[in-house]
């Protein structure tokens, strides 16, 4: 281009339209667990590029349906102790049905070796004594009905008076208080009494968004719901798991809609290939939520529930659904301790709010605490903890509709 003139460089100035505003996501914070599966909770925020500088702008001006989670899973580490068990011994008994027993230990994976019960206080412990038969005994035979199974013992359980009229009171809403809560037997002995209280009246509310199913089966019908957001749970007793099948979908994945599964063993998302799959809840609570744009799209759920096929609570652990309890918490004795952390679940409808008032605590005298004496009380949603020691008495309320108590020592 030498024989050719050149034009003079000049730089002219341009405005195009300002970008739109955008999710902005910093960096995961600690992880919930030191070991084994947790929630990590990150700072999710609306911004907008202006004259090449990051402005904070509302919420609500970026795309709802695609706002990132702000709780994501983590695992630091494979937890490092493990329950292990020792073989089943005979059936205590010779003819009819008797009980079968086994020894637990706490197992270091990394040595392999048995080490303090206390390095696996956290976790779930499968069951040590359940039942047997070894045949009808001479005289019995013939006496047993055709199809009849010994069923495991489990430990008997007795409502208290309040619990009991609780119950009662709430029978023909379908709403189980729980198991039972053990009553206090022991004369003189401590006790921890709670009272459960649910902040919102509406226990069944209009349309399916923000309700809870307590039905073996059922089928939960999510399209043309009017909120972009619908949420429903799922419950079920102890000893049960949940399956989910997907029947029908008309989510548009291209405009963000999404289907979200949590529960307390698991987390799921997705929206392409739904039809027809199906979801393992692994516990016996799941929470569905259903993010939509589009008015009148959906998702149409089948559920089923069934005896879970791992043991991933206690035998003294207990779920409560609402609307309102008492949990009494006998003190063990001395000869009776067990190195065991019982558990009681709380899990109310997605609208609703949990308040746990502590009427009359005993954890010993303020001078003789330990570490391991305490009551820990978490909300599921935000994996957030608060721990009461002593005698004191509180007031506690939940962010969402899930809580778990944990009674130490």
């Amino acid at each position: 281009c030498q024989p050719v003139p050149k034009p003079e460089s000049r730089v002219e100035v341009c405005d195009l339209n300002p970008c739109p505003p955008r999710w902005k996501v910093t960096p995961a914070g600690p992880c919930s667990s030191s070991c084994g599966l947790g929630l990590a909770v990150q700072l999710v925020t609306c911004v907008q590029i202006l004259h090449g500088q990051e402005v904070l702008q509302e919420e609500h001006l970026c795309p709802v349906a695609e706002k990132p989670l702000t709780s994501v899973p983590c695992v630091i580490r494979t937890c490092s102790y493990e329950w292990s068990f020792s073989e089943w011994s005979e059936c205590s008994t010779s003819c009819g049905n008797g009980i079968q027993t086994r020894q637990d230990f706490c197992l270091s994976s990394l040595t392999h070796k048995p080490v303090n019960p206390l390095f696996c206080r956290r976790f779930p412990k499968a069951i040590v004594v359940r039942g047997c038969s070894a045949g009808p005994c001479p005289e019995q035979q013939g006496s047993q009905p055709p199809g009849a199974e010994l069923q495991p013992a489990t430990p008997a359980t007795r409502l208290t008076a309040a619990a009991a009229a609780t119950e009662r009171r709430h029978k023909n809403l379908d709403i189980p208080l729980s198991a039972g809560p053990r009553e206090q037997t022991e004369p003189g002995g401590g006790e921890e009494i709670f009272l459960l209280g649910v902040f919102l009246t509406c226990l069944y509310c209009p349309g399916v968004c923000g309700n809870l199913f307590l039905n073996a089966t059922g089928i939960i019908n999510m399209t043309g719901v009017e909120s972009r957001d619908c949420t429903v749970a799922i419950g079920r007793p102890l000893r049960e798991e949940i399956s989910v099948t997907v029947l029908e979908s008309s989510l548009n994945c291209s405009a963000g809609e999404v289907l979200l599964f949590s529960g307390r063993m698991m987390w799921r998302t997705g929206c392409r290939k739904l039809p027809l799959s199906l979801i393992n809840s692994r516990t016996n609570t799941l929470i569905v939520k259903q993010r939509v744009v589009l008015p009148g799209n959906g998702v149409i759920l089948q559920y089923n529930s069934r005896t879970a096929t791992k043991k991933y609570y206690q035998d003294c652990d207990q779920q409560l659904f609402g609307p309102q309890g008492k949990i009494v918490n006998p003190v063990q004795l001395p000869e009776e301790r067990q190195e065991v952390v019982c558990r009681t679940f709380i899990t109310v409808a997605p609208r609703q709010r949990i308040s746990i008032r502590a009427l009359n605590t005993d954890l010993g005298p303020e001078g003789n605490q330990t570490h391991f004496n305490y009551i820990l009380v978490r909300d599921v949603s935000t994996m957030k903890t608060v721990v009461f020691r002593g005698k004191q008495q509180f007031l506690w309320q939940s962010t969402g509709s899930q809580a778990e108590i944990e009674f130490h020592e």
